[in-house]
């Protein structure tokens, strides 16, 4: 993967972007990684590969909001009960 700060980036914006049709760039800004640039062919693979999904409450699966509805905090959370007792 190609490192390329966010000025050098602006400058050349043609060259990384025909550069991320064959490998993703790395954009960093006051020197730490802030995006990478990736294909569009790229990212649609990627995004395939994401299986998750969102639902609004009314659009759960039974089998989700059973889970939901039975699901307890672990033990070690009751610690926190203080934070939100009056």
């Amino acid at each position: 993967m190609v490192t390329v700060t966010s000025a050098e980036f602006q400058k050349q914006f043609g060259r990384f972007r025909e550069l991320a049709q064959r490998e993703p760039v790395a954009i960093t800004n006051h020197g730490r990684e802030s995006l990478v640039l990736i294909s569009a062919d790229e990212f649609k693979r990627l995004k395939e590969l994401d299986t998750r999904r969102a639902y609004y409450a009314w659009e759960l699966p039974d089998d989700l909001a059973q889970a939901l509805d039975t699901a307890a905090a672990p033990d070690w959370t009751a610690r926190f009960d203080r934070e939100i007792e009056p």
